[in-house]
């Protein structure tokens, strides 16, 4: 499975480098119904953040209803198998996160992550942010590497989900650092902030588009963002590499449609994204948190999801992840 997924994003790039160019047959009188736009998160997490965010826009762009459909469960693995075998026809779209890349890597899937999809727009790509519960006696990441390895045991850190992207990439730090902290899955980071903010876990790296405006009010303490660089958007925030060099962690959203999907369709999609994307409220609301608007052709897609198959392969490996945990 694994070894066919880079061979199969080869074919893919040639087959959705097509789309802009198919004639406009599908889309005529589409849609004339409301939109099921599956977000396989639940409720208060980025991805839902970013889906509802969108879905008025597209409610506008195509005179019809886009509705945020929740189906949370399996590191977004529930949710994303409804949207593959749905009927592809336009009518059923889905919205994914950087776990799409990590399910492919370390579960057996009941549908193939690049052949059974229709790629549309890579929305964006973000940082994380390192943020602490403000019991945790520390103020930086030298500090927090000490206090792990001073405390072993204490400190737990909640994910979306086992093998999502918010556990591979904090065990990624657990590898370059040293650290030994403990997983505490849930089922997405809306239900991982709200045990953070009462304090049941101490450690989260998340989205900013959920966990900044609790920094800014203090209720968090972030310690670093785990781009390669400062954001500019938080000059402030060390990068987790300014202590730990080599590391960087970066997430993404994307919207895909079921294998099959009419191509004029697939490319109506793709453009009014590129527009919503350019529109100054939605881009101000964004960016200020650290997220890199994208869109452009559907093969970007098809890009990163290549470079990060490459990358959490090794991170499992080492970690010694399963499926089961």
């Amino acid at each position: 499975m694994r070894i066919k997924i880079k061979q199969a994003i080869v074919v893919l790039i040639f087959r959705v480098g097509s789309v802009a160019t198919a004639g406009m047959t599908a889309a005529q009188g589409y849609p004339n119904k409301p939109i099921r736009f599956i977000s396989p998160f639940p409720a208060g997490g980025p991805v839902d953040a970013v889906a509802r965010l969108l879905a008025p826009r597209l409610s506008e762009a195509f005179k019809q209803t886009v509705v945020v459909d929740n189906r949370p469960g399996a590191s977004g693995m529930i949710g994303i198998e409804a949207g593959v075998r749905a009927t592809p026809d336009g009518y059923t779209m889905m919205i994914v996160s950087s776990s799409y890349a990590t399910s492919a890597v370390m579960n057996q899937l009941s549908y193939h992550p690049v052949n059974d999809v229709t790629p549309i727009s890579l929305l964006d790509e973000s940082l994380q942010l390192v943020v602490l519960h403000p019991a945790v006696p520390v103020a930086n990441v030298k500090e927090l590497i000490a206090y792990d390895k001073a405390n072993p045991g204490k400190l737990n850190y909640g994910s979306s989900g086992t093998g999502g992207s918010v556990h591979l990439a904090t065990e990624f730090f657990n590898q370059m650092a040293g650290t030994r902290m403990t997983h505490v899955p849930y089922k997405g980071q809306g239900p991982v902030l709200n045990d953070l903010l009462g304090g049941q876990i101490q450690f989260f790296l998340g989205s900013p588009l959920i966990i900044y405006t609790h920094v800014k009010t203090n209720r968090l303490r972030s310690i670093a963002v785990t781009s390669a660089k400062r954001s500019a958007a938080m000059p402030d925030i060390p990068a987790v590499a300014e202590t730990v060099p080599g590391f960087e962690s970066v997430s993404w959203q994307a919207v895909l449609g079921p294998k099959a999907l009419p191509k004029d369709i697939a490319a109506r999609w793709n453009t009014e994204i590129d527009h919503i994307l350019q529109l100054p409220d939605f881009t101000a609301r964004v960016t200020s948190e650290g997220m890199v608007l994208i869109g452009g052709p559907s093969t970007r897609f098809v890009d990163v999801l290549k470079r990060d198959v490459a990358k959490w392969q090794k991170v499992i490996k080492v970690a010694g992840i399963n499926a089961g945990g």
